[in-house]
């Protein structure tokens, strides 16, 4: 049985280990499990009471220490120049010895009293103490605004063009930069802000801001998604390492084929899939996944790799792509291009009839494609109708891909995971730029055929990286929080599903609701309000499973040249097979925690940047048709108003509560619902309704609706009249049961 540490071995070890102090960490450190850790919090509480180790942010430490990262406060310069810094956390003594500011190149100049994270290192000088390197600064970078700039006689104004800021600014003559009136500009905060308008100089001119073109440039700007590589990632882009057979398999003769949409901009990813000929295994399948190399050319710790780990991912926008890598690797030398040999890493799967892995084996390799191929071109050619590039690979690799998805199948069915059917939309631009036109995205067999094989080689990587006791990083998706799930099953009751309750909830609960919305009238709701219920995914150096696929264990692998995580666990393959030396380095290990949050932001700073640019690209199409009319679903509903989803091109636009009528409503957040106070009208998620377009400005992406009709019926006693009571708390909820209990009936 494992004992319980004294307090000196505890002490010590929080001395040895700055990094890892935390009561989870001390746990696992001495293999404290169960009541220990009850014993383990006795102690940590008694060493803390004595004073000899204090605690800050769940973490302890050594009393009059310092934590590894900290906030701090820059002071006054010495006489020699140097600055030093203080402390400003609580929690933390002041009195812990000079701190010395260490810059690196790069790095922004500092002043007195500018705030700043910095991460610390003890040296015990003459003079000082401790070292600090910057990581960032914290407030005392001048907010960055976008607008349009309207000049006046005395310099001008900028109007915002984010959606949620009515606030303008005012520029001096002298800090336009020359900007034209109606120009899109970039700007920062200057001065403090004392009576009227708050202050800004113009930093960069952007031109049109109704230009086609400027739309996912408003996003990259207003986003802060870095869109220009420095000058020694190009450099060391442009000298790429030739690639060698050392630690490699030649994989040039096997059948690989990239399938990917027909406006892929990189192919990062190849499959093949044959017989099983081992006995044993009837039935079965031999899957290989190969993925691009990107860990050959984008070596720890080089420019490309702090600008890569910077980016995070790739950000997609309807008329361009800002890549995590240089164009040379994203388009050419990572790209799975057909004909032409590219270092690889691959796995290579067995599974059984029935669609379960029985072993894996992972390798780097050398590997030629066979053929790059499109969704639909694929499925055209399964379903009989083949073009000269498919027809030559039908029977060998086409077929047999498919018979393997067949078998995947069958284990998915089994596992249940989340079964949510949003289509996705597409907006077709002209060459100009221009909406041409709105659609919704074609699903086929193919685009499933991939998700599965890709599904599959993520598992086996994780499931490897385990087995070889090396550190990486885990997709992770946690569970559905229970106040959003109790608000997922109001909706679900108020539209007459049920929702099971009082159990360890399961995907397999979430799809049984999601099947009986199915072809009804809430089936996009039910899956809307789905979605909405469940948690973010991230990533995280600690596995906390993925809800959403029903999975245990799930890592990135498969797409490398968009994302920074899956070249982590590139690496962290090619250490634990000894096969390179480019492998996870010492400091990627050291700062797996950091690159997680740093990546899992990025991720979430390119999705709101592609969402805006949907919106915008979207209002620019509409604004043609303002005073028509459209019919929709409540897809939201809030204290100042509804969300409507347009049917024709699925975008959302709102419509005030001001413009609805003339009564009071009451809005109740369990059932989502407004309630008239006069004529009792409950307007909730799901309903259908006819609303004209009031206003639509693409600058912002907003959309402005009037409502006309709710299911089908005028909205009762006009828009005139005067404004009642409101109900009493709880009517509208009452009301929705009602509903229900009818329609059950």
């Amino acid at each position: 049985m494992t004992q319980l540490p004294s307090k000196d071995q505890i002490r010590q070890w929080i001395a040895e280990n700055p990094g890892l102090t935390s009561k989870r960490d001390i746990a696992k450190a001495f293999g404290l499990k169960g009541d220990m850790r009850s014993e383990l919090r006795r102690l940590l509480q008694e060493l803390e009471a004595e004073g000899t180790v204090t605690k800050a942010a769940r973490r302890f430490r050594p009393k009059g220490d310092l934590p590894p990262v900290a906030l701090l406060r820059v002071l006054k310069p010495d006489a020699a120049g140097d600055l030093f810094a203080e402390p400003m956390e609580d929690g933390v003594d002041t009195d812990v010895g000079r701190i010395l500011i260490i810059p690196k190149k790069g790095d922004p100049a500092l002043a007195e009293g500018d705030r700043l994270l910095g991460r610390l290192t003890r040296v015990d000088l003459d003079d000082y103490v401790w070292e600090a390197r910057l990581i960032r600064r914290i407030g005392s970078n001048p907010l960055k605004l976008l607008g349009v700039f309207r000049k006046g006689s005395e310099g001008g104004r900028i109007v915002p063009i984010d959606k949620g800021q009515d606030k303008e600014w005012r520029v001096a003559a002298d800090s336009d930069m020359g900007a034209r009136d109606g120009e899109l500009v970039e700007a920062e905060a200057v001065g403090n802000r004392r009576l009227g308008l708050p202050q800004a100089r113009i930093v960069e001119r952007l031109g049109d801001p109704s230009g086609p073109r400027a739309v996912s440039l408003i996003a990259i700007h207003q986003h802060g998604i870095p869109d220009q590589f420095p000058d020694a990632a190009i450099a060391e882009a442009d000298t790429p390492r030739p690639v060698t057979m050392d630690h490699r398999e030649d994989l040039r003769d096997l059948m690989l084929v990239t399938i990917d949409p027909a406006d892929a901009r990189d192919r990062d990813d190849a499959v093949l899939a044959l017989p099983d000929t081992e006995p044993g295994n009837p039935g079965g399948h031999v899957l290989w996944v190969a993925i691009a190399d990107v860990a050959h050319y984008v070596r720890p710790g080089g420019a490309l790799d702090r600008e890569a780990r910077r980016r995070g991912n790739s950000t997609y926008f309807p008329d361009r792509v800002v890549p995590m890598l240089p164009d040379v690797l994203s388009g050419d030398l990572c790209s799975l291009h057909e004909h032409v040999d590219r270092p690889c890493l691959a796995v290579r799967m067995r599974i059984d009839a029935q669609g379960h892995k029985l072993s894996h084996r992972f390798l780097r390799g050398l590997m030629r494609s066979k053929g790059s191929l499109e969704y639909v071109q694929v499925q055209r050619a399964v379903d009989g109708e083949p073009d000269e590039k498919t027809a030559p690979l039908l029977e060998t690799v086409l077929k047999p891909l498919y018979a393997a998805y067949a078998s995947l199948k069958l284990a998915r069915g089994l596992r249940q995971p989340l079964e949510l059917d949003l289509p996705e939309r597409q907006i077709v631009l002209s060459d100009e730029g221009k909406v041409l036109s709105v659609a919704f995205k074609e699903r086929v067999d193919a685009h499933r055929l991939i998700e599965e094989f890709m599904v599959l080689a993520n598992v086996a990587a994780a499931e490897d990286l385990q087995r070889l006791k090396q550190p990486f990083l885990y997709r992770v998706h946690e569970e559905p929080s229970p106040d959003k799930l109790d608000a997922l099953r109001e909706v679900a009751e108020a539209s007459g599903f049920t929702l099971a309750k009082g159990q360890v909830l399961k995907t397999a609960h979430l799809n049984r609701l999601l099947a009986q919305a199915q072809d009804s009238e809430f089936d996009e709701l039910m899956n809307i309000s789905t979605l909405r219920s469940m948690t973010q995914a991230y990533y995280n150096a600690e596995n906390l499973g993925h809800f959403g696929l029903a999975l245990r264990n799930y890592a990135h692998f498969t797409s490398p040249i968009r994302r920074y995580s899956d070249l982590i666990v590139h690496r962290a393959l090619v250490r634990g097979l000894k096969a390179g030396d480019d492998g996870l380095s010492a400091w990627d290990i050291e700062n797996l925690d950091e690159t997680a949050k740093l990546i899992s932001d990025a991720e979430r700073r390119s999705m709101a940047a592609e969402r805006d640019t949907v919106d915008r690209y979207l209002a620019a199409y509409l604004s043609d048709r303002v005073g028509s009319t459209f019919s929709g679903r409540v897809s939201g509903v809030q204290r100042f108003g509804l969300f409507v989803k347009l049917d024709e091109t699925g975008a959302d636009g709102l419509v005030p509560i001001r413009s609805v009528g003339r009564e009071f409503f009451h809005y109740d957040q369990n059932s989502q619902t407004l309630m008239g106070a006069d004529t009792g009208l409950t307007i909730g998620l799901g309903q259908r309704v006819t609303v004209r377009l009031a206003e639509a400005v693409p600058v912002t992406g907003g959309l402005m609706l009037e409502l006309l009709e709710i299911e089908d019926r005028a909205l009762p006693g006009g828009r005139s009249g005067p404004r009642g009571k409101p109900p009493r708390r709880g009517a509208a909820k009452a009301e929705i049961k009602r509903r229900v209990v009818r329609r059950r009936k």
